[in-house]
């Protein structure tokens, strides 16, 4: 069975310069490993190669940025990781389970447990207010925080009623944000967060990740297209044609206030 969801611990840590200052290397067992991943998409006799041999690993409170072109692999990749697809071939080892090896009825599990997803386009129901939103995830989750403490950890607790045709992109991004992080989540898995956004509001949603991986401990894959964002990160690894072209680990992260594109 999929394992049980950890607490989280809190963290006083606020500033811009302890970010900076924070270890960027990898400490205690890998909370994902990735060994030999391979997706092929065939229609008919077409075959797409979107992964060839992915090796990978993402260690507890890591921030990551999968870096990449379109085509690349990246969502792919970010889809195997969340259980939302399987590999043709290889493992995907989260803690000591292999989810390769697990059935739709378990992977549903690990999904409502242990991940939460931020993707381009909000998703958000449009006849619910910002705090009913959330609340769809926490009514079945195990050990949720209040729709109300997701809400203003990601700075819109004035705005729990409002419907999201009242709110602007970059405020309706930061509500799926808090449905995404409101379950307690063990990773976070953000596909373009600022894709649909312009710059002065990508980089405030860019804030609320960056302080949500900091004060929750949530291990955090950003996948992009965008070379600025690597800035952020512990970790970059670049992804050309479904294999890993590069991997650097960043001496010191750049705050996403910092950030020009």
């Amino acid at each position: 069975m999929p394992p049980a969801a950890s607490p989280r611990p809190e963290s006083t840590a606020s500033s811009a310069s302890l970010l900076a200052e924070r270890s960027t290397a990898p400490s205690g067992d890998p909370v994902f490993v990735a060994q030999g991943v391979t997706r092929v998409f065939r229609s008919g006799a077409t075959e797409v190669h979107a992964l060839r041999g992915i090796d990978l690993e993402l260690y507890a409170g890591e921030f990551v940025v999968l870096l990449g072109p379109s085509g690349s692999g990246k969502s792919t990749l970010l889809n195997i990781l969340g259980g939302l697809d399987v590999p043709t071939s290889g493992s995907v080892r989260f803690r000591d389970h292999d989810l390769t090896t697990w059935d739709d009825a378990a992977l549903t599990h690990y999904r409502r447990e242990h991940v939460g997803f931020v993707f381009q386009f909000y998703n958000l129901m449009p006849t619910l207010t910002a705090r009913e939103n959330v609340a769809v995830v926490t009514d079945i989750a195990r050990d949720p925080m209040s729709p109300e403490e997701a809400l203003r950890r990601v700075g819109l607790g004035e705005h729990l009623d409002r419907f999201p045709a009242e709110l602007s992109g970059g405020e309706q991004q930061r509500v799926a944000i808090a449905r995404s992080i409101a379950k307690r989540p063990d990773v976070l898995l953000c596909d373009e967060p600022t894709g649909a956004l312009d710059v002065k509001t990508g980089i405030t949603v860019l804030e609320v990740i960056e302080r949500l991986n900091r004060e929750l401990g949530t291990t955090t894959v950003i996948i992009t297209h965008n070379a600025v964002i690597a800035a952020m990160a512990d970790r970059v690894i670049t992804l050309s044609d479904g294999r890993i072209a590069s991997h650097q680990r960043n001496p010191a992260r750049a705050s996403a206030a910092s950030l020009v594109w």
